[in-house]
């Protein structure tokens, strides 16, 4: 027994170790030293609460502008990653060699060198000075060395690639498609540390205004016990079932996603528990391992809370942040299902058992519970979104007071019930026994979580908020309840150490503030390296040259192209993290697959291209060799690595194939969705294909799938996904019309549609142009003023029709038109049957294959096969 417990110490160690050097720095001073870092991190924390809150524009001090802010932020990443991460795996752990400290203050005052000498740097905008060079100078080297220390060397290579592109990209050895003129060292100082075009540039902005409060959030979150919470709950919920621990692990998974932006922090918060039990009910380790990877890896994509590259897209996309919460809701939600089915079938096959629990009730009871459970919960959402809304419109700016008394009422009623329940404590997965907890005792211990980030989706989705402010207030709400959850508790308990209560919830607060802040060290110095390759992008105007050199090596196959952009997402994954991934990638490849896209006749919606990116940029976290994730969960089955990531890779195929599916019908993005009965509709059938698909991957539906009912299955599951591909063989979708009755053609068009047409000419760089292109046309009215709205004034040359003139900053210009381009066709919407029609040969044939595999099932049970 002791020598498992020893076994199992030093497991849990290392894993804490490969935290350390993942997220929040391997380095573990004692003494002052310890202190000091301690001080510095929850400096950090208080400076970006005091920048998103309210407070400097109330007071009239401490407001910073952007730019300040972003130096600011970089100079604590900077500071923190030379302190926090050792230099080399033989560095001291214990104490901070005084190179590093050295380090440390001439990376922190290089990067704050933009607050410090704003007024200046603002007031001269000429040439740079020998001072501005050599600070910037040693700021991008002293960035890129923070960034190896912090993330490993492969970020750093990819930007000193971009770097060398920069002044070298005119040499000999460059490919003729790639060459350009070059830059000298004056030039290419001031565009990446001078300007907010490269270092700080909106990598680093979202950084500072967003993605730092939501880690800090999630921090205090898990600090507060919410963590814990999620996984008991989600135990008590599911681990009675098939392979109940599985499914617990994938529903706590989820949870945690929301107090977790790291795919191997969610592994280890959640695996450390959930993986001895999958083994206990019959998984190998290498299947545990993979489930955990799966449904961990998986939690950046799910919202409200998703990773951090969900936010740069509110930048580089240019849509409010809960725009892109209903566009990612439909495929993270369906991605989940499959994978609790995906565990549901392999429990099937392996005639799994679920874990014991407390009271046994009959189906009946367990079904009628979940239906009044999950109506009760619906009815309580909508209740409560009409009486805020209600109050809203009643009491107007004042609303805000009376929620806050609303919410400590709820919260003080939370804790009263919760002390009448003992505290969650995490059970030993290890020991012989394990007893599941009844749901209804478990679920009332913790319900006060819930309440910051009902205030958080409240600010985002009601209120319509930023994410920062948004963020800050849910922060707040989460610092009151750790501060006063433990004495209240104990007033209810009727225990008198309120004031040591207290005292520990301060300590919480405080170990919070730190951690969050070393959670953040990686992503601010990620989010500024990232910051040089987009300042490449910018300065050389590769975007355009990329766009060129992928047409040339795909032929211009849109299909191609995606799988290109996939495997290089997957291939820098492997070294970058997510972030820094989302931001390479899309900053090279997105317009190219929108503007490839409309060359094929495919309007690519640009969120549908983000998304695209980010699902694989999260992928590469499983991907062998290099998926970090399933070294974590390996180090925790025992099993072997790559195996694990193998594993996880294929239960994660659901993940790999939605961005090409959601590319193609941008309903499952709710894009194109005109009223609540069609949502309904595609969400439903979006589930049942996504469970269709899992099944064919699994080979395995009622009973084991012969090939032909495999492939039949995968038939079944793209039809549903994508049934205009078979009506567009059978129909043409859209009518050409001749251009030339533009005019007359954009009158008659409903109000807000949009105008398709195929364009050709000549840009203003010489280039050669055609494709197609979506206008928005506005309320109706006349064609020539429905076509000004759009953003284009059109001439008639015998017959042929010419954009005379492009409104500035107008939708034409957004889309890529310029003056003199020829509108070659106009192209309406056809008259055509429903896509919707090939569900019906899709579900028979569906029936086909249940009515088959029941009858063979049956025969086997009953011994007649």
């Amino acid at each position: 027994m002791t020598n498992d417990k020893s076994v199992n110490d030093g497991k849990d160690q290392d894993l804490q170790d490969l935290i350390a050097e993942t997220d929040t720095g391997a380095r573990q001073p004692t003494g002052l030293t310890a202190k000091l870092l301690l001080y510095v991190a929850v400096a950090w924390s208080l400076f970006q609460l005091w920048l998103a809150s309210p407070l400097p524009y109330i007071f009239h001090a401490g407001v910073f502008n952007s730019t300040e802010a972003r130096s600011i932020h970089l100079a604590f990443a900077v500071f923190l990653a030379f302190v926090a991460y050792p230099a080399f795996k033989s560095s001291p752990r214990s104490y901070i060699p005084l190179a590093d400290w050295v380090q440390a203050l001439v990376g922190a005052f290089c990067a704050a060198y933009i607050y410090i000498a704003y007024v200046q740097l603002s007031g001269r905008p000429g040439l740079p000075t020998t001072t501005d060079l050599v600070v910037a100078g040693v700021g991008l080297v002293m960035l890129l060395e923070a960034t190896r220390r912090a993330l490993g060397p492969p970020l750093m290579c990819v930007a000193l690639i971009f770097l060398a592109y920069v002044f070298f990209g005119n040499g000999s050895w460059v490919p003729d498609v790639l060459q350009w003129r070059g830059a000298s060292f004056s030039k290419a100082m001031s565009h990446q540390w001078l300007t907010t075009e490269g270092v700080f540039g909106i990598a680093l902005g979202v950084s500072t205004s967003f993605v730092f409060l939501f880690v800090l959030f999630g921090s205090l979150l898990d600090k507060a016990g919410a963590g814990n919470y999620f996984i008991k709950v989600a135990f008590a919920a599911l681990g009675h079932m098939r392979g109940g621990p599985a499914k617990a692990a994938v529903l706590s998974s989820a949870m945690t996603g929301l107090i977790s932006g790291s795919s191997i922090a969610n592994v280890v918060t959640t695996g450390t528990f959930t993986i001895p039990l999958m083994k206990r009910v019959g998984f190998s380790a290498e299947k545990a391992g993979a489930v955990e990877v799966a449904s961990s890896v998986n939690g950046q994509i799910m919202p409200p809370v998703m990773g951090a590259a969900a936010f740069l897209m509110v930048e580089y996309v240019g849509i409010p942040y809960p725009e892109v919460i209903k566009h990612a809701f439909l495929p993270a939600t369906i991605s989940y299902i499959a994978l609790i089915y995906i565990v549901h079938l392999e429990a099937l096959k392996a005639n799994m058992q679920g874990l014991p629990r407390r009271e046994a009730p009959n189906l009946k009871q367990s079904l009628l519970r979940s239906l009044i459970f999950i109506c009760s919960l619906v009815i309580l959402s909508g209740a409560v979104y009409y009486v805020l809304e209600w109050q809203q419109r009643l009491f107007g700016d004042g609303v805000g007071w009376i929620v806050a008394v609303e919410c400590a009422a709820v919260y003080f009623a939370g804790l009263y019930y919760a002390s009448k329940y003992p505290d969650l404590e995490m059970d030993d997965p290890n020991q012989p026994v394990l007893e599941l907890p009844a749901l209804g005792e478990t679920a009332k211990a913790g319900l006060h979580y819930l309440l910051p980030v009902v205030v958080l989706v409240w600010f985002l989705m009601i209120e319509l908020k930023s994410p920062g402010l948004s963020a800050f207030w849910a922060t707040c709400l989460m610092i009151f309840i750790m501060l006063t959850q433990k004495p209240v508790k104990a007033f209810f308990r009727k225990q008198p150490d309120y004031m040591a209560e207290l005292r520990n919830g301060f300590a919480d607060v405080i170990d919070g503030f730190a951690t969050g802040a070393r959670n953040m060290i990686g992503i601010g110095v990620a989010t500024a390296a990232a910051g040089i390759i987009v300042g490449t992008v910018s300065l050389t105007g590769i975007g355009q040259v990329m766009v060129e050199f992928v047409e040339i090596v795909s032929g211009g196959n849109l299909m191609l192209i995606l799988i290109m952009t996939a495997f290089i997402s997957l291939i820098l994954g492997m070294g970058l993290p997510t972030t820094a991934n989302y931001i390479v990638v899309s900053s090279l490849m997105a317009p190219v697959i929108v503007e490839l896209g409309a060359q094929n006749g495919l309007i690519v919606p640009l969120i549908a291209v983000h998304l695209f990116v980010f699902y694989f940029g999260i992928m590469a976290d499983v991907t062998p060799p290099v998926g970090l994730a399933s070294f974590a969960a390996a180090a925790i089955s025992g099993a072997d690595p790559m195996k694990t990531g193998f594993v996880a890779f294929f239960y994660s195929m659901r993940t790999a194939v939605l961005p090409f599916l959601f590319l193609f019908n941008t309903q499952l993005l709710m894009i194109g969705i005109d009223h609540v009965f069609e949502a309904i509709w595609v969400i439903a059938v979006a589930i049942i294909a996504m469970l269709v698909f899992a099944a064919a991957t699994m080979g395995y539906f009622f009973t084991r799938s012969r090939l032909w009912e495999s492939a039949a299955l995968l038939l079944v599951a793209f039809t549903l996904f994508r049934p205009g591909f078979w009506l567009d063989m059978v129909e043409p979708p859209f009518n050409n019309v001749n251009p030339a009755e533009i005019v007359e053609q954009v009158a008659t068009l409903p109000a807000n549609a949009n105008l398709r047409i195929d364009v050709e000419g000549t840009s203003l760089e010489g280039d050669e142009v055609k494709k197609s292109v979506m206008l928005p046309l506005g309320p109706q009215a006349s064609g020539e003023d429905r076509l000004e709205n759009a953003g284009i004034v059109v001439r008639n040359e015998d017959g042929r029709i010419f954009i005379d003139d492009v409104v500035f900053g107008g939708p034409a210009e957004k889309v890529g038109l310029d003056f003199d381009f020829e509108i070659t066709a106009i192209k309406l919407q056809a008259d055509r049957m429903p896509k919707e029609i090939f569900f019906l040969p899709a579900f028979l044939l569906l029936g086909l294959i249940i009515f088959i595999q029941r009858r063979r099932h049956r025969d086997t049970a009953t011994g007649n096969a």
